[in-house]
């Protein structure tokens, strides 16, 4: 916790986290599910329990954006009732990292989530394309930002490349959201970039930030996996290596309110001076 925090709030009900850290196999869904579903079980059996699980970007079919419209879920529907099953006989939340889902005939990185239950409580499609990967010749682009309730805390969602606008991630603490959920297949070599957007959005939005990267090589992409929780205050909480593993750390539901508290950066905004 920073320094400055000295005041610590009182111990307060936790959140167990684990984040699914691991390569993709490149076009292959049932493959990569295959070895998800080894490590939320593996992650569900351990000693402390997860209350939330998240895993990577497009986790079902990586980049295979060339062939993307034949492999991607009809509206989701296989990997969405497995999430469901999972989370409700193991009565852990699941943030779906996020998917590849054909619907209409427009094919959507999307984001499912789901409580203790397995009710499907939000799904989010990624806003902003990354060029880079050439995206925006492949996939449709989301409409809206999306916050949901996890056991009575507001969460917000968004996708790797959503992380460099500020703006996605303030109009969803505006909104209420108190933690951040970021899927990501984020490559080298922007090792610095990721952590430190990571951590403005942190900081400038007293957020909790759980992102949950992939790793491995793909075509000629390296992915580094450095997975990381972050509080408030913009410190880590836990970071993965650059390996497969699952990545886990405890979060303090009360030290948003502390921290947003100690500096009222919200109470201080002054919208009616800011030029667009």
């Amino acid at each position: 916790m920073n320094q400055e925090s000295n005041q610590t709030p009182r111990q307060a009900d936790r959140w167990r986290v684990a984040l699914i850290q691991c390569d993709i196999a490149l076009g292959k869904p049932g493959e990569n599910r295959a070895k998800l579903e080894l490590a939320m079980e593996r992650a569900a059996a351990a000693v402390e329990k997860p209350d939330v699980i998240l895993l990577p970007e497009l986790w079902n079919t990586g980049y295979a954006l060339t062939k993307i419209r034949e492999i991607a879920d009809p509206e989701g529907r296989e990997h969405r009732e497995w999430l469901s099953a999972f989370a409700r006989r193991h009565r852990i939340h699941v943030v779906g990292g996020s998917i590849a889902e054909i619907r209409e005939g427009q094919v959507y990185n999307s984001m499912p989530v789901f409580n203790r239950t397995g009710e499907e409580v939000a799904a989010y499609s990624k806003i902003h394309l990354f060029r880079l990967m050439e995206e925006e010749k492949y996939l449709q682009p989301g409409e809206r930002s999306v916050t949901f309730e996890l056991d009575g805390l507001q969460a917000g969602a968004a996708i790797c490349y959503d992380i460099r606008f500020p703006e996605l991630a303030r109009s969803l603490a505006l909104r209420g959201a108190k933690l951040l959920f970021v899927a990501a297949e984020w490559p080298q070599p922007r090792l610095n970039h990721w952590r430190t957007l990571l951590a403005a959005r942190a900081i400038e939005n007293q957020m909790y930030v759980i992102a949950c990267n992939r790793t491995g090589k793909s075509g000629g992409d390296e992915f580094f996996g450095h997975s990381l929780i972050l509080d408030p205050w913009g410190e880590i909480v836990a970071e993965g290596g650059e390996g497969e593993e699952i990545v886990t750390g405890s979060i303090d539901l009360t030290l948003v309110d502390h921290v947003r508290r100690r500096i009222p950066v919200f109470a201080d905004r002054r919208p009616q001076n800011y030029e667009w």
